[in-house]
C-alpha cells in the first residue's frame, strides 16, 4: 500500500509566495476601469508566478499531491467584472500546466463552501455553477483539466435534508457534463454524513473524497473499513487512487477546527484500517501549518514499523 501526501495553497516554507493575493471589487472601482484592470492584472500574474514556485518547491520536495489555491484570479466571478484571465496568460497557465504534467502531479481545487447545489434559490445555484465553471476554466487553461478534479460539498439541509438531497439531483442538472466530469463531493462535519454524501455520489457516478476528521465530528453508522471499501468504489471508473482529507481537531472543545498539525495518535485509527484494506490512497493535510505539517506527518507515519519512506512525499506500508 501507498500513500502520497500533499497540501493546502500555500507552502509556508516559501518567502513572499502566497498565491492568493487579492483585490477587492471596493478597491478596483476606487481604482476606476482602466487602473483598475491593470491592478487585476498585475495581482493575477503574481498570483500564478507564485503557484508556479510553489509547483517547483513541491517537486524539491517529491511532494506529488497539491491543492491550488481558489484565489489565483481575484474577481472572476463578481458580476460587475468577469473579466477574461486567460489570454493575458496563455504562456503563464501553459507553463503551470507543463510542470505539473511533466512532474506527475495530482492537482485539485476546493471552491469556498457557498458553492453547493442544495439551495432552493435558483440564483444560489447559478452561482455555483459559474464558480464550477471558472475553477474548470483555470484547469483547461493549463491544459489539466481531463486529469484534475474540483472537489465540493453537497451543501445545506435547509430545514429538510431530504429535500435538499432531491435538489441536489435536479440542480447538478445545470452543471455542464464536461464540468460534472471533473466534480468531487466531500462529507462534511455537521449536515452530510460519508453516508449520506456516498449515495450522492453513487446515484451521480462523482468520486467521494472522504475527510476523516468530518466523519468523527459527524459520524455514519457503518464501521469504517465497511463504509472506506464502499467510498473507494467510487473512484474505481476515475482513473485515480482515492483521495483522503487529513486533519485533527485544535482541542477537545474546538473538535471542529483545525488544529496547526496532525495528531499522529488522532489519525492512527484510519492508518490501521487502510493497511488492512491495502488500499493505495492520497493523503491531503488541511492542517493550518500545511506544508510544515506534512513534513512532520510524513516523518511520523514513517516512523511506524513495518512502513518505509520511499520519497519525500511517499510512503509504503
Amino acid at each position: 500500500m501507498k500513500i502520497r501526501f500533499g497540501y493546502v495553497s500555500n507552502a509556508t516554507c516559501l518567502w513572499e509566495a502566497s498565491p492568493a493575493k487579492t483585490l477587492t471589487f471596493k478597491r478596483y472601482s476606487a481604482l476606476g476601469q482602466e487602473e483598475g484592470m491593470q491592478k487585476l492584472l498585475s495581482v493575477t500574474k503574481q498570483n500564478i508566478e507564485s503557484t508556479l514556485r510553489v509547483l517547483q518547491y513541491n517537486t524539491a520536495h517529491q511532494i506529488e499531491i497539491y491543492r491550488m489555491s481558489s484565489s489565483i484570479v481575484p474577481l472572476a466571478t463578481h458580476p460587475e467584472v468577469e473579466w477574461d484571465f486567460v489570454t493575458p496568460f496563455k504562456q503563464e497557465w501553459k507553463q503551470l500546466g507543463d510542470w505539473i504534467s511533466a512532474h506527475k502531479m495530482r492537482v485539485s481545487f476546493h471552491p469556498n463552501q457557498f458553492t453547493l447545489f442544495t439551495s432552493p434559490k435558483p440564483e444560489i445555484t447559478q452561482n455555483a455553477v459559474k464558480d464550477m465553471e471558472f475553477h474548470y476554466k483555470m484547469l483547461d487553461a493549463m491544459g489539466i483539466a481531463d486529469s484534475s478534479f474540483i472537489n465540493i460539498h453537497v451543501g445545506g439541509a435547509y430545514g429538510d435534508k431530504e429535500s435538499a438531497i432531491i435538489r441536489v439531483h435536479d440542480n447538478l442538472k445545470s452543471l455542464p457534463k464536461h464540468v460534472k466530469a471533473r466534480m468531487t463531493l466531500e462529507n462534511d462535519d455537521k449536515t452530510y454524513t460519508a453516508s449520506e454524501t456516498l449515495i450522492v455520489c453513487k446515484k451521480e457516478n462523482i468520486p467521494l473524497v472522504f475527510d476523516y476528521h468530518h466523519h468523527l465530528a459527524n459520524l455514519s453508522d457503518e464501521p469504517l473499513n465497511e463504509l472506506l471499501i464502499q467510498i473507494f468504489s467510487t473512484w474505481s471508473q476515475h482513473g485515480t487512487v482515492p483521495k483522503v482529507h487529513i486533519s485533527s481537531p485544535k482541542s477537545a472543545g474546538e473538535f471542529r477546527s483545525h488544529a496547526d498539525y496532525i495528531d499522529f495518535e488522532f489519525i492512527m485509527p484510519l492508518l490501521k484500517v487502510l493497511r488492512e484494506l491495502r488500499q493505495d490512497v492520497d493523503f491531503m493535510i488541511e492542517a493550518k501549518m500545511k506544508d510544515r505539517a506534512m513534513l512532520k506527518l510524513i516523518e511520523d507515519v514513517a516512523k511506524v514499523r513495518g512502513v518505509k519512506r520511499i520519497s519525500g512525499g511517499a510512503v509504503e506500508c
